[in-house]
Formats: C-alpha cells, sequence, structure tokens
C-alpha cells in the first residue's frame, strides 16, 4: 500500500491549496481516508476523513474552510483547503483506514510521508 501526497507549498494567509493523496494497493471506494497535520508545535491533529458512504468529519478548525473528497476513478483523495491561516501551517499526511466507515479519532493503518504546508501572514 502507497499513499503519495502531493499539491503542498508555500501561500499567503487567506489563499487556498488542494492536496492530493494519489492512492495504491487500496481502493478509495472500499476503504476509509483521512488527512492529518503536525507541527513542531502541536500534536498530529486529523483534521477531515471520510467513509465510504461519502460521510465526513472535520475538527473544529477545519470546519467551513476544508473539504475532503475523493475521485474513486484516480483512486486519490483530496484536501481543498481555503481561507489558510498561520495555524494552518504543518505536515499533511494522508491516511487510511482498512474499514469502510471511520472517523478522524479512529484507527489508522497506512500513511503517506506528508506534504509540508507553511502559511505566511
Amino acid at each position: 500500500v502507497q499513499l503519495k501526497e502531493s499539491g503542498g507549498g508555500p501561500v499567503q494567509a487567506g489563499g487556498s491549496l488542494r492536496l492530493s493523496c494519489a492512492v495504491s494497493g487500496l481502493s478509495t471506494a472500499k476503504n476509509c481516508f483521512a488527512w492529518s497535520r503536525q507541527s513542531p508545535e502541536s500534536e498530529r491533529e486529523v483534521v477531515a476523513s471520510i467513509s465510504t458512504d461519502g460521510s465526513t468529519d472535520y475538527s473544529d478548525s477545519a470546519k467551513g474552510r476544508f473539504t475532503i473528497s475523493q475521485d474513486n476513478a484516480k483512486n486519490t483523495v483530496y484536501l481543498q483547503m481555503n481561507g489558510l491561516k498561520s495555524e494552518d501551517t504543518g505536515m499533511y499526511n494522508c491516511a487510511a483506514a482498512l474499514a469502510y466507515s471511520c472517523s478522524r479519532h479512529g484507527q489508522f493503518d497506512f500513511w503517506g510521508q506528508g506534504t509540508q504546508v507553511t502559511v505566511s501572514s
């Protein structure tokens, strides 16, 4: 199983980024996926998850600004981030659970290497 993130980079506060997670070895249609964020100043936080029925779960910090989605034809999971703030800076990792349904607080079985997001004010 491989999860390959891309789309991170520097961005000004208020801007947007779309992160992608290309999945191999698992089907996005049959497993649950999530995005997490970690910075040197804070512990890893799972900011969004999506189950196979399309249901989603967001952290309070992500609600209203981030959107997790998936394209089963491309076997790819996305995180659209709008209205970025300096506190959104961190390493964003894609995660997969061997389950049809999950929440942000569940167990994840596979993790990608991450893509760095840096928001400047």
